[in-house]
This record gives structure tokens, sequence and C-alpha cells, in this order.
């Protein structure tokens, strides 16, 4: 692992910290942050899906 890629990892670290405290600051409940990472899994997925058909 060289320095520059370590200095991306802090980064995207850092970036992931200030999300989630946005993301705690406006109070979304459990029930609600389940549904909405299955929504944008399923959405994902099929993006995926639908592109290794097309190519």
């Amino acid at each position: 692992m060289n320095e520059t890629s370590l200095v991306s990892i802090l980064a995207l670290l850092g970036w992931l910290v200030l999300a989630i405290g946005t993301y705690r600051s406006h109070q979304v409940n459990m029930s609600k942050t389940i549904r909405m990472a299955l929504i944008w899994g399923c959405i994902f997925a099929g993006l995926t899906f639908f592109f290794t058909l097309v190519i």
C-alpha cells in the first residue's frame, strides 16, 4: 500500500463519516433506512443485470 492509496482511503472514510452524520441529523428511523437501502440495492442490481444482458 503506497502513500497515495492511504490518503484516498482516509479521505473516503472522512466523507463516509460526514455522510452518516448528516443522515443521522435528519433523524430518519431504522425501518425507513432499511427500506431505502433495499430499494437502492434493487435499482443497482437491476441496472447491473440490464447492462450485463446488453453488453
